[in-house]
């Protein structure tokens, strides 16, 4: 049984002396000694039991056959064959990369590029109408080979059907009341079929997937890009 703690004062005690054979060791000391064994022990048991280096087998110097050095010299002519076919489709000069994926564009001169610039394409939805004539419309920016075919400064855009049923208004007869001047920005470039390069209202909405398919970018950007195409400029989206 333990005994009770009590309220007085400990009275100081004198320290006890060393034992015999370790004069002026502390427990402090036996602590140390007894981690510096522990690690020195570990020490040794990791080199017991790490893995042994990779050895790899010495080089074969065997001599080719001339079947062998025949199949050799025809692999060699098939891939300079193809490095050359790769660089004959490359594309030179001006052109311009668009990145659906990461919403950037490209734009190379002369085997350099001169912008990366953040855009917006594609939402990739769809608008359905209803009624009689059951019409649907997919939102989605194409992919392949295009080319600038024209170059509009100041574009007016002609609203289509599909964006008055997506905002719910009823579609309008007259033309008049289909234009917008403002909403494609300073300039556009025509890549045929309806698509367009062009400029943007919504600045906030650069590097996100949010268009009908045409390809937005911010002012500076646009106007870069339109100063430096020509019409014919190739396009390659993916």
């Amino acid at each position: 049984m333990t005994n009770a703690p009590t309220t007085r004062s400990p009275t100081p005690r004198t320290p006890p002396r060393p034992a015999p054979g370790r004069a002026g060791r502390s427990p402090r000391w036996a602590l140390l000694a007894a981690i510096l064994i522990l690690v020195m022990a570990m020490a040794a048991l990791w080199g017991l039991l790490r893995p042994t280096a990779l050895r790899l087998p010495p080089p074969d110097t065997t001599p080719l056959t001339a079947a062998e050095s025949r199949q050799l010299k025809e692999l060699v002519a098939k891939a300079v064959a193809l490095e050359k076919r790769i660089e004959a489709l490359r594309p030179h000069g001006t052109y311009i990369l668009i990145d659906t994926g990461r919403n950037r564009l490209t734009l190379v001169k002369a085997d350099k590029e001169v912008l990366t610039a953040v855009c917006s394409t594609g939402s990739g939805r769809s608008l359905a109408e209803g009624g009689r004539r059951r019409r649907q419309w997919y939102f989605d920016t194409p992919r392949g080979e295009f080319f600038i075919r024209a170059k509009h400064p100041n574009p007016v855009w002609i609203k289509p059907d599909w964006a008055f049923l997506e905002e719910g208004e009823p579609i309008p007869r007259g033309l008049a009341e289909r234009l917008a001047p403002a909403e494609l920005g300073a300039y556009a470039m025509d890549l045929g079929e309806g698509y367009l390069i062009h400029g943007t209202l919504y600045t906030r909405a650069l590097g996100l997937s949010v268009t009908h398919g045409c390809v937005r970018l911010g002012d500076e950007d646009l106007e870069t890009v339109y100063n430096t195409v020509r019409i014919g400029t190739p396009v390659y989206i993916f």
